[in-house]
């Protein structure tokens, strides 16, 4: 497929600009204008419909492709709720218009939906309270560190540490860092949890929060969970809930109910709203009782006469961390999901989840190292070490994939595994489209073994063949420049 730019013939256009109207119209100062034309390319309206729609046919999505992506939750969007954010009633709102009177009924059906999706997260985590503005699950993660620090300040107290299993997400100590804390990691045992013993050693009076995933990233629910809050918790300690995985628990388990302090919930992972190429998405942060003073501002609280209104009143909070009220369109499409799923879809949703991760797990067991082989929840990861010994690694099987129409798990992560290929089918996946991943996977098995070379060459479908990533990631070409034979 060729560029735009090397579609473009000289003096073609696809749009003429109009001369602009504006009384007085403003001159741009010298200074800002470009040196030379910018280079773009020349091509006709039909030239420019047909190179991006042929484009879009190639890209991976949950809509066209089987998207295993581990502890991301990449599941399907289903498309009521996209009419339901297109509604004109939401569509056209202004965050600045007015909250109650004059043109306040405007807004009063959005100050809603904010207030009923916090109560609804509260009943599915067990927290208190929640904050919607949060933009990312790492937003999110970074608001609830502040949320911790703003704790510990108000009572004196210098905590200077985090803990981490070294199995966490990488924003978790990044979080950790940028709100003051050193990081301290802790390996995981045989089991696949966080090592108990050495968890022990390192609490003391100078840890400010454990911060953790449950399940964890290779898929494992951890049976001393409970007993790991409560031990945090005799040091004064807040334990921080990565609700990233939190898809593999609904109605089943509650972080609050095991003695987390704080939640971060992905909307876009768990309830189904658009997930990845940069947004949007959205991380809410709840928390218990003793963390709801700290919860930034402005809060959306429902008035005695049943009206919704922002409350400012709340001398203790870490402020604003985002504009207005947080992404709201997403915020609208996750409340218009767990409203049509209910409280019985919801556990059905968890259900088939792990059902899906564990029929994976078992037909690839044969094929590939498992490195912690029990029942997993959601996710599971597994090793191409024995391939790595024949010369092909996981990124080869990965590429594999691709040609294949299925996209990538996630590889290399955890990195406590090597070669690692972490798998999570979701809940909306077909036993059809199952089984024919795990025959994809069976047959870069058997290719790697057979014929090492048709795997390390792959993807070979694509526009794009195999790169130098490594020298992509250190000399990008971000510009087009014609080659010297195009000159």
């Amino acid at each position: 497929m060729r560029l735009i730019f090397e579609k473009s013939v000289t003096g073609r256009s696809a749009f003429s600009v109009p001369r602009c109207d504006v009384p007085g119209e403003p001159k741009i100062p010298r200074k800002y204008l470009r040196k030379t034309a910018a280079r773009l390319p020349e091509v006709s309206e039909l030239d420019v419909v047909r190179h991006y729609s042929n484009l879009a046919r190639k890209n991976f999505s949950v809509d066209t492709n089987f998207y295993p992506l581990g502890s991301c939750t990449m599941k399907y969007n289903p498309k009521f709720t996209e009419r339901i954010a297109a509604m004109e009633g939401f569509l056209s709102l202004h965050p600045l218009l007015p909250q109650l009177r004059g043109g306040g009924l405007l807004t009063q059906g959005a100050l809603e939906v904010i207030y009923q999706t916090e109560r609804l997260l509260c009943e599915i985590t067990g927290m208190e309270a929640f904050t919607m503005q949060p933009l990312a699950g790492a937003h999110g993660e970074l608001t609830g560190a502040m949320l911790i620090a703003a704790y510990h300040k108000d009572r004196g107290q210098k905590r200077k540490y985090v803990i981490v299993p070294d199995s966490s997400h990488g924003t978790n100590p990044a979080s950790a860092a940028i709100a003051g804390y050193e990081v301290i990691v802790i390996p995981t045992d045989k089991t696949g949890c966080m090592d108990f013993t050495e968890f022990k050693k390192n609490l003391n009076q100078d840890t400010a929060a454990v911060m953790l995933t449950c399940p964890n990233t290779l898929g494992i629910f951890n049976s001393r969970i409970k007993e790991i809050c409560d031990e945090a918790h005799k040091v004064g300690a807040l334990v921080y809930y990565d609700g990233a995985n939190l898809n593999a628990i609904l109605g089943k388990s509650r972080p609050g109910d095991l003695g987390f302090d704080v939640v971060h919930i992905n909307l876009h992972k768990t309830f189904a709203t658009p997930h990845g190429g940069g947004g949007p998405g959205a991380g809410p942060v709840g928390v218990g009782e003793k963390l709801v003073e700290y919860l930034p501002v402005s809060r959306v609280m429902q008035r005695p006469d049943g009206t919704f209104a922002l409350s400012y009143n709340h001398p203790k909070s870490i402020g604003y961390i985002a504009p207005f009220y947080g992404n709201f369109s997403v915020i609208l499409k996750s409340y218009a999901y767990i409203m049509r799923l209910g409280r019985q879809g919801l556990i059905d949703v968890s259900e088939k989840a792990v059902l899906n991760a564990n029929y994976c797990r078992v037909k690839l067991k044969d094929e590939f190292d498992v490195p912690y082989d029990r029942i997993c929840m959601h996710e599971f990861v597994i090793s191409a070490s024995r391939q790595k010994e024949g010369g092909v690694s996981a990124l080869d099987i990965a590429k594999l994939l691709i040609d294949n129409d299925i996209h990538p798990p996630t590889v290399y992560f955890p990195l406590i595994v090597k070669e690692a290929l972490m798998v999570e089918p979701t809940e909306t996946e077909s036993l059809q489209t199952l089984d024919r991943f795990v025959g994809v996977m069976k047959e870069a098995a058997r290719l790697s073994r057979e014929a090492p070379q048709s795997l390390t060459q792959a993807p070979l479908s694509m526009p794009i063949k195999r790169l130098d990533e490594t020298r992509a990631a250190r000399e990008p070409r971000l510009r087009w420049e014609l080659d010297s034979d195009n000159r």
